[in-house]
């Protein structure tokens, strides 16, 4: 027992000893991290001052779908590209489109060419005049098919079925059931979504809501009453303004409404990005800078971004460097609160003009500046 205690007390003094040499910072590592801290790595190194993060601006984007929807580019697509430029002017914090229910219903003529051609080609296939180079695989399953019609009689008939049981069993299962049940059926569910896209038609639209939230957009449903989605918009803009959510906004319309958020946003110092295809339209003359629909599909804007940002901060220096004057300021700052005293000040001007002060410096000036005075002189005075 004796020989037990020795050796505790042995370990624990090369324990000591080993954090003694040690920074305080390090210590707190050394006890909570599974790792053997290195003695000679100092709080000043310069390995760690690389590590500090270096604040970055907040991002919002701010999609006006009446007026812009992504008609040409397939929506989730488009989105995924309109977050990346965005992410060049900071860290993309909120994502918001605001559009009516026409909107949603509304099919590009795009889209209504794909789809017919689609249909021409699966009635080819029925008759056996054209043959697919690769049979069509369902993505849930795995099973082939050498039309697609059976494809889409198999996906409807089994894995729709399936999805809608799922569904319903979540939303009638309340508390830890339902958590265990969406756990359950995560994976198959998102599977599901990921081939349904592929194999059926949306019964409204083209399913641009669907894509837009699957890109990570929070997107609104609005009235469908004329200027209701601006109004919407314009207003989550002005509150996420007033509570300083965020530094940089970014404008996705054409509509000239808009112009006087963008003016306001700039008056609060805010950095402001417009995204249309109006060239020389007034958002883009009142935001910082703008980009076309194309240049956020090619990439384009994503280069120039850099560019932007690095005028924004030559800006930013240029401001910090002028100077202001500001009479509160320098009143506090050199003590300066009481109020000037004028009848004081012309009192002593006048005094000064009378010559009252002449008399006082010719007793002073009687001797040369080289000769001192005597004691004697000293005392007389």
């Amino acid at each position: 027992m004796m020989g037990f205690v020795a050796i505790r007390n042995i370990f624990h003094s090369i324990q000591s000893r080993k954090l003694q040499t040690l920074t305080p910072c390090y210590i707190v590592l050394y006890r909570y991290c599974h790792f053997q801290p290195n003695p000679n790595l100092g709080p000043s190194d310069p390995s760690l001052s690389s590590l500090k993060k270096v604040p970055q601006n907040n991002v919002g984007i701010f999609w006006d779908l009446d007026n812009k929807p992504p008609k040409s580019f397939p929506p989730y697509e488009a989105a995924v590209r309109l977050k990346k430029a965005a992410s060049e002017f900071g860290v993309v914090r909120y994502m918001v489109a605001y559009a009516n229910s026409h909107a949603f219903s509304y099919v590009p003529p795009d889209v209504r060419e794909q789809r017919k051609e689609r249909k021409a080609l699966d009635q080819l296939e029925n008759k056996g005049v054209v043959k697919p180079d690769e049979p069509h695989i369902c993505r849930v399953c795995g099973r082939r098919f050498y039309t697609n019609e059976k494809l889409v009689n198999h996906f409807k008939q089994i894995h729709e079925r399936e999805q809608t049981k799922r569904v319903n069993q979540i939303e009638s299962a309340r508390g830890k059931m339902r958590v265990k049940l969406v756990a359950k059926f995560s994976m198959k569910m998102e599977k599901y979504k990921k081939a349904v896209r592929d194999v059926l038609t949306p019964k409204v639209g083209y399913g641009l809501a669907d894509e837009l939230k699957r890109a990570g957009f929070w997107v609104r449903t609005v009235s469908d009453k004329p200027q209701a989605a601006d109004i919407a918009l314009r207003n989550h803009m002005v509150d996420m303004m007033d509570r300083r959510r965020v530094e940089c906004l970014v404008l996705v319309s054409d509509d000239s409404d808009f112009t006087e958020v963008l003016k306001e946003a700039r008056l609060r110092c805010l950095k402001t990005v417009v995204v249309g295809d109006s060239n020389d339209g007034a958002l883009k003359r009142t935001a910082d800078t703008g980009f076309s629909w194309q240049e956020i599909m090619m990439g384009k804007a994503k280069k120039e971004a850099v560019s932007v940002v690095g005028r924004w901060k030559d800006r930013d220096v240029l401001k910090r460097l002028e100077w202001t004057y500001d009479p509160e300021r320098d009143r506090k700052l050199y003590g300066l609160d009481d109020e000037f005293d004028l009848e004081s000040w012309d009192s002593e001007l006048e005094g000064f003009s009378s010559g009252e002060y002449d008399d006082h410096l010719q007793k002073e000036d009687k001797n040369a500046w080289w000769e001192l005075g005597s004691d004697s002189d000293l005392k007389s005075q």
